[in-house]
């Protein structure tokens, strides 16, 4: 076989690995040779040298040579054999839970062993619990490694020896033809950044250099380990670009409308368009006058305007003829997007339909069959879009709405509804979730971003306040008092525990609390696990004025439009990240008059809780919010990297490797001028075939 093949492999080609052990590989997603050597170690353990037991700290792993001093058999509660070892700079506890009377015999007093293990604190003095351990002769055989010994991730069944094994031979294969695995950076991109190149950086992640020490290795910046989390990222945006560029490949229909129509839909509106709303929707109609699919993202703050911009970009589809869906993530928000699109298109004779799960029988068939004939004309819905029994006759623009919170799979089903044979819809989605430079330009480097920057006028800052959760009562108060003067408020009910049961809970009994001491208020109450005709009758109700006082959980995040409500308490702000904080205090600060938002926090805050909370009362600019969010807290826990459709990485850390982005555009500017042949083996390399799912 040419070198080339020779890492395409099945492992099972390697010695040692039967067919029960390719099977728990595979659950590692380890099937090729080259695949062994992409799975890097999870840390090291240091066999290379003995440590005095004076010098151990816990939480350490160390090898240890001593004698033991006693040893005996504890019965009280679970048996436990407890011995005492000595190398004269000091004592240490070895424990054994599972032991054998052999085992026993064997660590008797007088008797000199070799032991490694985690150090613990014990009930006297440091300890291991189960630690390995070896008798020998004499302090000469406590037997040490040349090298860090790497630690792999396994799966049930699956040995670390047997896993070192196989390692040490795909590292023998690659070792001994190079070409097996070639290095696509560029050296160029190499030197640029003082990288080393894949076959150095391999082999330094799993077979250490004699001498190399274990900070060297775990702690940051490790060299070899960056060297791939760099080249990674390189591959996801170049597959990103090649989306793009395919995408050129695919028809879209033309959609344009009128100067009288765009006139008359300008006009219906109850208020005046902002330069930014005006500059977006001239790169949306500039996209949708063009036969390729427009694939664009526009971010907006909360309050900005996204909607109606996306309304002209219905308009133009609808002038063409064509129909539109517009997909939002809950019930409460696409029945906003359909109390707002039926007013702005109530002189343009196009029938609307609304699609949810909760639509049943007759009325669900008939909106089936009216999205069929081609008779609707806007089509808004949520996850009920995408299902089977929805055929569209002539889909020309998608809308989806905070498109974060669809999973990657059904916002591709959405789209291929409206692909035929070589034509695609156009494409338009929204965010109020400002996405900081760098991690656009890792997720969305395959999107053309529009930004509106600019609130509409009359828009008056939220007052922002933070405020101990022992001033209770004084809060409470101003809520009575903010309620007599004719205003409503929201009070917003978080928990740490992700359970949505213990959520609603908290929100019932802090309603019920409520109502027992403010029994002139009007309260209402919404959270996640209500039906959705129940959650909107309350919703309504508040939006009527009929409640005065609105508890809910974190479920009116998005979707809640009452320009009276100017009031927001938030409890346990300090639990939610900044991002999420600004889109709540966004459902304030609608109308015209002063509003507040009070975070009440639980004592003591610790820094870094002080420092967002600080940074949420200086500024309502959502995009610095963002940026702050980021560096506080991490990309991963911002952006809910666990997500359907957000990236998974193999190596790359958005956590411990976002310093990389600014060197990773100029090496993707780089491959594209001058090694595009390099571009596809990069892809395979690190995406295989995932690739198709960014191209929603």
């Amino acid at each position: 076989m040419d070198s080339q093949g020779i890492l395409n492999q099945s492992v099972a080609s390697l010695k040692g690995i039967g067919g029960q052990t390719v099977g728990r590989l595979e659950k590692l997603a380890i099937r090729q040779i080259r695949d062994l050597i992409f799975h890097l170690p999870l840390r090291y353990e240091d066999r290379t040298r003995v440590q005095a037991i004076n010098e151990l700290t816990p939480g350490s792993v160390a090898l240890i040579c001593a004698k033991v001093v006693s040893s005996s058999i504890l019965n009280r509660g679970r048996r436990t054999l407890v011995c005492q070892i000595s190398d004269e700079t000091g004592y240490l506890g070895l424990r054994f839970f599972h032991f054998t009377a052999k085992q026993y015999n064997s660590l008797s007093s007088g008797t000199l062993i070799s032991c490694f293990g985690e150090i613990k604190d014990g009930y006297s003095g440091h300890e291991m619990i189960h630690p390995e351990y070896k008798v020998i002769q004499q302090i000469d055989d406590c037997i040490t490694k040349d090298t860090l010994s790497a630690i792999y991730p396994l799966t049930e069944g699956l040995r670390q020896s047997s896993i070192r094994k196989a390692v040490e031979q795909a590292l023998t294969l690659y070792n001994n033809a190079p070409d097996s695995l070639p290095d696509l950076l560029p050296a160029a991109v190499l030197r640029k950044f003082q990288y080393p190149t894949l076959i150095d950086a391999l082999n330094t992640l799993h077979t250490p250099a004699p001498g190399i020490s274990l900070d060297t290795l775990v702690n940051y910046p490790n060299p070899a380990l960056k060297r791939l989390a760099f080249e990674e990222f390189v591959a996801h945006q170049l597959s990103q670009l090649q989306r793009k560029s395919a995408d050129k490949h695919w028809q879209a229909p033309v959609l344009e409308c009128s100067k009288q129509q765009a006139r008359q839909f300008l006009a219906s509106l109850s208020f005046k368009l902002t330069n930014a709303q005006q500059r977006v929707i001239a790169e949306i109609t500039t996209d949708c006058a063009s036969n390729s699919p427009m694939l664009r993202l526009i971010q907006g703050d909360v309050g900005s305007g996204k909607t109606v911009v996306s309304a002209y970009a219905a308009l133009l589809a609808l002038s063409s003829q064509y129909q539109v869906a517009i997909m939002a993530p809950t019930e409460l928000l696409a029945e906003q997007h359909l109390r707002n699109f039926s007013v702005w298109f109530k002189c343009f004779d196009t029938h609307i339909i609304f699609l949810t799960g909760q639509l049943k029988g007759k009325k669900r068939q008939q909106a089936l069959e009216a999205i069929a004939d081609g008779s609707a004309g806007i089509i808004i819905g949520t996850h009920a879009l995408f299902q089977d029994a929805v055929v569209f006759a002539r889909l020309g623009l998608i809308i989806i709405d905070e498109q974060h919170r669809f999973g990657v799979n059904q916002r591709m089903a959405l789209r291929d509804k409206g692909q035929h044979k070589n034509n695609k819809p156009h494409q338009l989605i929204m965010t109020a979730t400002p996405i900081p430079r760098t991690l656009a330009m890792l997720n969305y480097a395959d999107l053309d971003i529009s930004i509106i920057d600019e609130l509409p006028p009359g828009r008056i800052p939220v007052v922002t306040r933070a405020i101990s959760a022992q001033r209770r009562s004084e809060v409470i108060a101003k809520i009575n008092n903010w309620i007599q003067q004719g205003r409503q408020s929201y009070w917003v009910c978080t928990l740490i525990e992700e359970s949505e049961a213990l959520q609603c809970e908290a929100a019932e009994k802090t309603a019920a609390h409520l109502v027992e001491i403010l029994p002139e208020v009007r309260i209402g109450l919404v959270h996640g696990r209500m039906k959705a005709a129940d959650k909107d009758q309350v919703m309504q109700a508040f939006k009527k004025h009929q409640l005065d006082l609105l508890v809910a959980t974190t479920v009116i995040e998005v979707g809640v439009d009452v320009p009276n409500a100017g009031l927001m308490i938030i409890e346990n702000p300090e639990r939610l990240g900044l991002s999420q904080l600004h889109q709540l205090r966004g459902r304030v600060g609608r109308g015209s008059d002063d509003s507040f938002c009070l975070l009440m926090y639980q004592s003591p805050l610790s820094k870094t809780a002080g420092e967002r909370l600080n940074i949420l009362r200086e500024t309502s600019d959502g995009f610095i919010i963002a940026e702050k969010d980021l560096e506080l807290r991490g990309p991963g826990e911002m952006m809910g990297t666990r997500q359907t459709g957000q990236m998974q990485f193999k190596i790359a850390s958005l956590e411990n490797d976002i310093d990389l982005l600014d060197q990773v555009d100029i090496a993707v500017n780089l491959i594209q001028q001058n090694y595009p042949e390099n571009i596809q083996p990069l892809v395979e390399r690190w995406l295989g075939s995932t690739t198709k799912y960014a191209e929603v």
